[in-house]
């Protein structure tokens, strides 16, 4: 310690080459000064040193890190079957381009394997779905004939074994005998026809042969064909197109819905007001061409108006099979009618019964030229 000065100093002595000796007094404040702005500085740069490559360790490793992160959240969105994110392939020639490059093959591979395993699960539900169809329209169509075809089989059999055992002597007996007979006949085999159309338009196994057709010409052609029936019965027809109508649909079976209306109405017209009545006509309805049938007779129970359109329902079973129905005809409109997703129905009138279908109307409504 410096007494003079009460300051604590370092004594540095030394001899010359000539002999003096040399005394150097440094004041430790200085030094410590000079200590203490030396360890601020370092302290200083130590700390911006740290700062700024804390700095570039983290943008180097978000470089690294960032495709990383995203091949992750791609191999997540695969797991959940989601294939719309792909990897952002670069030019560079590293590891992580390459590993982006076959997550982005693997991510088409499993699209297209996944792809074509629901197109062929749809396919194997759809032949899944036929075969039951198949199974079940095969099942109905042998309950339905089994059933129907009792009485006609009875009366049948019945009839052929009187011949057999010669239980009628005269000629005339033996024919109406060999008469019913083939009448049941007849009708089984109008009627198992029938069935196997019917099934075939309900479980969508018939294609339509849709085109372009004068449906006033059908009319009038149906009518002159049931034209024998109405005069054993004294019936009245009108029918007074103003002009032709063509219509878009497959002629052979609006020509089996128009006759099914027609027989309909002939078989179950009745005497009204002094006359039996059949009144046909073709209005615009909306879009569409509607065909209306009426016919003079009893109302139908509000109960039988929609029964009368299941097959082989029969508002009066007795007098049906009188008149030669099979319980048919008004299913196959129905079947027909939600082929082609068309209205059809039937309503009571004061007078009768009308029955109504609708029709496509064609584009163009002249007449096509050959």
């Amino acid at each position: 310690m410096d007494r003079k000065t009460s300051s604590h100093v370092i004594l540095l002595s030394g001899i010359l080459n000539n002999g003096y000796k040399l005394y150097i007094r440094l004041p430790i404040a200085s030094i410590q000064e000079s200590v203490k702005i030396s360890n601020n500085f370092l302290l200083l740069i130590g700390s911006f040193t740290i700062l700024m490559g804390g700095i570039a360790v983290s943008i180097i490793s978000k470089k690294f890190t960032k495709p990383i992160c995203e091949l992750n959240s791609i191999a997540c969105k695969m797991a959940d079957l989601d294939f719309s994110q792909k990897y952002q392939e670069k030019e560079t020639d590293d590891e992580i381009n390459h590993l982006g490059k076959s997550i982005n093959r693997l991510s088409d591979t499993l699209e297209n394997t996944i792809q074509k395993l629901k197109e062929t699960n749809i396919e194997l539900e759809k032949d899944i779905e036929h075969k039951s169809k198949i199974d079940e329209m095969r099942k109905q169509f042998i309950s339905d004939v089994s059933h129907e075809l009792k009485t006609p089989i009875a009366l049948i059999q019945g009839y052929a074994e009187g011949l057999q055992e010669n239980v009628i002597k005269d000629e005339e007996s033996r024919k109406f005998y060999v008469n019913v007979i083939q009448d049941e006949a007849n009708k089984m085999d109008k009627l198992v026809k029938q069935l196997l159309e019917l099934m075939k338009l309900e479980y969508g196994k018939r294609e339509f042969n849709n085109m372009k057709f004068n449906v006033v010409e059908l009319i009038e052609e149906v009518i002159r064909k049931t034209s024998v029936m109405r005069e054993n019965q004294n019936i009245e027809m009108v029918f007074h197109p103003e002009k032709p109508i063509y219509v878009y649909a497959d002629e052979f079976y609006m020509e089996q819905a128009v006759t099914n209306y027609i027989t309909n109405a002939i078989k179950h017209v009745e005497e009204k007001n002094g006359r039996k009545y059949i009144e046909i006509r073709i209005e615009k309805h909306g879009n569409k061409a509607r065909m209306y049938v009426f016919n003079t007779g009893e109302p139908i129970g509000e109960e039988d108006l929609n029964r009368i359109w299941n097959r082989f329902y029969k508002v009066d079973s007795s007098r049906n099979r009188e008149k030669g129905g099979t319980g048919i005809g008004l299913s196959l409109v129905k079947a027909i009618m939600n082929n082609y997703k068309n209205a059809y129905g039937v309503y009571n009138k004061e007078n009768g019964v009308e029955f109504y279908f609708d029709l496509d109307y064609a584009e163009n409504q002249t007449e096509s030229t050959k």
